[in-house]
């Protein structure tokens, strides 16, 4: 087994953003896992996954700007946030192609990356997140469904809009929806300012996220999705043709949006066995 880093917990600044790297020193580039969240989350989201994986693999982390306390809350677009995770894989695999482990936004970040840069991707592990944009989603969703969609993302949209004028306004509004969608994360972390994807993507300023496209399976993809929840981010015909394809496996859990948090164990060795499986 490789040597572990002396500081299992090491960080370093690339692109403005601090990185928290743990795991063996010598893990190869495909055993290199770059983690990237979603709304309300952070870096931490990861912690029980690094545990799990980190005897193994080398785990790379960061916070999505605007996502830290520490950061100014403004929009950032499409194409900033693709540069940022280019700039993270190849500082992580050192130009050769890594792991994407993604999870809500991060999964519409990550996907167009790969799509982008299908050379730095080795393999994806895709988080509730599927072909989330796309027409066939929107019409597997029945009416209740889509009207859920719709307020959750337009309210946190509207409260991250609201923050120039009243941030505790808009705070509010981000943790009273937070609340209602039981998100694992502490309320007290919780803030507008994170909402700014909703914000492009309903209103496509910014640039928009037009741009981003449905992951098509050029790589070994690992798709797993909660069952407990009201709506899926998937549609059925998609995770059926992924299935289909060698060296994908698409898998629900008995959880919700955060599969990772709410059937921990389960998820764990599933990922493990299909990582160990694709190498």
């Amino acid at each position: 087994m490789s040597k572990a880093c002396p500081d299992p917990s090491a960080r370093r600044v690339v692109a403005g953003r601090h990185l928290v790297v743990e795991g063996p020193a010598g893990a190869s580039p495909r055993e290199t896992l770059v983690m990237i969240h979603g709304w309300p989350d952070t870096l931490r989201l990861w912690d029980g996954t690094v545990a799990a994986l980190a005897d193994r693999y080398r785990c790379v982390r960061f916070t999505l700007p605007g996502f830290d306390a520490a950061d100014a809350p403004r929009a950032h677009t499409l194409d900033e946030i693709t540069e940022l995770v280019h700039q993270v894989v190849r500082h992580a695999g050192g130009g050769a192609p890594v792991t994407l482990l993604l999870h809500d936004w991060g999964c519409l970040y990550g996907y167009h990356f790969a799509n982008q840069h299908p050379l730095l991707v080795a393999r994806i592990v895709g988080i509730d997140i599927g072909d989330a944009m796309s027409r066939a989603t929107r019409d597997s969703l029945g009416a209740k469904a889509k009207a859920m969609v719709v307020f959750y993302q337009w309210w946190l949209a509207l409260a991250w809009r609201l923050l120039p004028l009243s941030r505790r306004l808009a705070d509010g509004m981000a943790r009273w929806m937070a609340r209602l969608m039981h998100v694992r994360t502490p309320l007290s972390e919780i803030r507008a300012a994170m909402g700014y994807p909703y914000w492009i993507t309903w209103t496509g300023t910014h640039g928009s996220h037009r741009a981003a496209r449905t992951l098509q399976p050029r790589w070994p993809v690992f798709f797993a999705y909660g069952e407990r929840k009201p709506m899926m981010f998937h549609s059925p015909s998609w995770a059926a043709a992924l299935a289909t394809q060698p060296g994908c496996r698409v898998r629900g859990f008995r959880a919700g949006h955060w599969v990772m948090l709410d059937a921990k164990a389960e998820f764990h060795a599933a990922l493990r066995e299909w990582l160990e499986a694709t190498a």
